[in-house]
């Protein structure tokens, strides 16, 4: 599951670093949602604050784990998709692996990430050097406390969108979770699959 970034400022499942990170996990052998937030494209609903946010995520794995029964899931998304992703993902048993692209940082305590000291399975994290909602190294120092399972992937010359750099992105994406820490949470997916 990828989401997208803040349904109020353009963000929807076809947003480009969301398209492309899907496109990297299915490169690296996974299955992947892209889904449009409550309010968003044809989805009913409006804005909830992040709150019903988390439960379309919520559904959206449910979703998942009823069409492929059995396989683990990852949760993932970009800039705010990527703060929903990581709380829904980190609570959720079924959930093996997370994935957050351009992490937005501020003081603002609705943007805690302290929730991953506790999740005890691999993260990816991808971050712009020049990201104007935190810099590669601004999330580096905010992330290091958490812990040894979470893999910082900082993308220099790149913004928070990632313009001109998505290829860098997306090689990031699928390296870790074809090769990378992230290929042992799902390693029963590439047997599978080969």
């Amino acid at each position: 599951m990828v989401c997208h970034p803040h349904p109020l400022f353009g963000g929807t499942m076809h947003t480009k670093a969301v398209y492309r990170a899907a496109q990297a996990l299915n490169e690296a052998g996974l299955f992947t949602l892209r889904f449009n937030f409550r309010g968003v494209g044809a989805s009913t609903g409006s804005y909830d604050d992040g709150v019903g946010e988390r439960e379309d995520a919520r559904a959206a794995l449910d979703w998942l784990g009823a069409r492929y029964p059995g396989l683990r899931l990852l949760a993932g998304g970009f800039s705010f998709g990527s703060l929903v992703a990581l709380a829904v993902g980190a609570a959720d048993e079924r959930v093996a692996a997370m994935l957050g692209l351009g992490l937005p940082l501020t003081r603002d305590e609705r943007y805690d990430y302290s929730f991953l000291k506790s999740a005890a399975k691999p993260v990816l994290v991808v971050q712009g050097e020049q990201d104007e909602f935190g810099s590669g190294e601004h999330v580096e120092r905010a992330l290091s406390p958490f812990g040894s399972h979470i893999t910082l992937v900082r993308v220099p010359g790149s913004d928070h969108y990632f313009t001109d750099r998505v290829q860098e992105l997306q090689s990031a994406v699928r390296s870790y979770f074809e090769r990378g820490p992230g290929s042992s949470a799902f390693a029963e997916v590439h047997h599978a699959r080969s």
